[in-house]
This record gives structure tokens, sequence and C-alpha cells, in this order.
């Protein structure tokens, strides 16, 4: 247990996961940061895209929307908009969220007002399918 770090996840409706875990992996504003116990404090601005933790030696994948994590030497807290857990199951659907998004995107053109839109829907679907296929 000394070389372990609490993680915190939450998300404005409720504590999402809490629990002792090895080493824990976010998207950041600036890129993929890792974190292990005795991390240097910091904060960061978290992007959308894949969290993922170590716990007895098994990965589990999250894809995490948009926020903020407190890193100290002891403890990461991980404050984002939503979190949804991956499971392998989650595939087909994944991909089918791709292709719809795709669909919409390519009948529109830059500059209708919804395309920015569209084209962020393509990139979490993106995303989210990276995501599932690596569980």
């Amino acid at each position: 247990m000394a070389d372990e770090l609490m993680l915190e996840i939450v998300t404005p409706e409720k504590l999402a996961f809490s629990d002792i875990v090895g080493e824990v992996t976010l998207s950041g504003s600036e890129g993929e940061f890792g974190v292990l116990i005795g991390h240097a404090p910091f904060l960061s601005s978290v992007k959308f895209g894949e969290l993922n933790y170590t716990k007895d030696n098994k990965k589990t994948y999250y894809v995490a929307g948009e926020g903020y994590a407190e890193i100290t030497n002891l403890k990461a807290t991980v404050l984002v908009e939503s979190i949804e857990k991956v499971e392998s199951t989650l595939k087909e659907e994944a991909q089918k969220s791709k292709e719809s998004a795709e669909a919409k995107l390519a009948g529109m053109n830059k500059e209708d007002a919804d395309y920015e839109k569209a084209k962020s829907a393509l990139d979490k679907a993106n995303t989210r399918l990276k995501v599932v296929e690596k569980v």
C-alpha cells in the first residue's frame, strides 16, 4: 500500500470513483500524463479523452469529459463533466456513434452554424472508439 495512490473521480452529480490505485493516466490540456505515488503537486485542466488506472496489475479504462485534476504526492482528484467506464461490449455502440457523426458532418460545410459541434461529436466518437478498442 505504500506505493499506491488515492484516486477520486468526481462529476457534478456524484463521486464516481474513490479507491487506492497503483497509477493513473489522464488526457491533460498539454498532453497525456501519468501519476504515481509521490508525484509533484500540480493542477491541470483535463480534456475529453482517456482516463485509465491500474489496480492489482489490471487496467480499467474510462472516457472522461473536460475538467480539472489536482495532483498531490498522495492523491489524484479528478473533477470532470462526465465519466464513462469503458467495457468491451460498447464497441458496436461506439462504432455506430462514429458512423452517425461522420454522416452528419459529411452533409455540412464549414460555414454551417453547427459544423464545429458536429466536428466535436466526431472527435469524441473517435476517442471513445479508440479507448474501447484497448479493452
